[in-house]
């Protein structure tokens, strides 16, 4: 967050501290202290305090060289999760999904510029990418992202796109601010997205939005699958239908438990970025 938009009370000091912890990854599980100066844009000596109290508090673990986060860190997420009950009612659906398809699906929610993974059930088959609960990939180049952000105000969208990072990840990557945009209106139209491998080569996702009981988008459900196996109307032929059925029912629970906004709230509010 640019030192200007800061209000009063911002406490820069606890910014740095939760950067530190997402300096570590999939990719980084250990660092050096170097590693995570470097990451974080902090000198030495403060990115030495930091992991420091963080081995203190026992969120880190030290040999004296090398850090990783230890299991500890799970507990600042889990006042979220446990209060957050839209992926306990999508569960039961993803795995009556699963058990019709054979392919892998997830629960997606949007925070901040990035959806995050809340619930999924996974096949044997396996992607290239390591997907699990809290993998987070940026909303716009993404199926889940796509059917959320489609769903938003078309001033919140182009706020979105005007931040973004667009450099494709893929040949097939829609990296131009227009681009997106008529794709996201498309997506809106039709009610489902289709991202065809722009996030990963050889990877196909689907995706519906899932609706509270007042209509508002509050998270979606994807299929993703290998491209070699899976035509884009394969796709849309024989793994679309189920995946409305499976998010109609989820729908369905939600109206019977109330359950508004939280996803949407999450999007909104957060100040989580990669």
């Amino acid at each position: 967050m640019p030192a200007e938009a800061r209000a009063p009370h911002f406490v820069q000091s606890f910014e740095r501290g939760l950067a530190v912890i997402r300096a570590f990854d999939a990719e980084h599980p250990e660092l050096t202290l170097s590693d995570v100066a470097r990451s974080c844009e902090l000198t030495r000596a403060a990115a030495r305090r930091f992991l420091l109290t963080l081995v203190d508090l026992g969120y880190v673990h030290t040999d004296g060289r090398m850090f990783r986060l230890t299991p500890r860190v799970l507990e600042l997420g889990y006042s979220y999760l446990s209060s957050f009950t839209l992926p306990e009612i999508a569960e039961p659906h993803l795995d009556q999904l699963v058990a019709q398809i054979r392919e892998s699906s997830s629960l997606c929610v949007l925070d901040g510029d990035d959806i995050v993974y809340v619930a999924r059930v996974p096949t044997r088959r396996i992607m290239t990418a390591t997907i699990t609960v809290g993998t987070r990939f940026p909303a716009h180049v993404t199926s889940v992202g796509r059917v959320i952000l489609a769903h938003l105000p078309d001033e919140e969208i182009d706020a979105r796109l005007s931040r973004a990072d667009l450099r494709p990840l893929t040949s097939r990557t829609l990296a131009s601010a227009g681009a997106l945009r008529a794709e996201l209106r498309r997506v809106r139209r039709q009610g489902y997205a289709i991202v065809d491998q722009e996030l990963e080569e050889g990877l196909r996702s689907v995706a519906v939005p899932v609706r509270d009981r007042d209509g508002e988008v509050v998270a979606a459900v994807n299929v993703p699958v290998h491209a070699a196996r899976n035509s884009v109307e394969s796709v849309r032929r024989d793994l679309l239908p189920p995946l409305l059925a499976t998010v109609a029912r989820i729908e369905a629970d939600l109206r019977v438990t109330g359950l508004t906004g939280p996803a949407r709230d999450a999007s909104r509010h957060t100040g989580t970025h990669r």
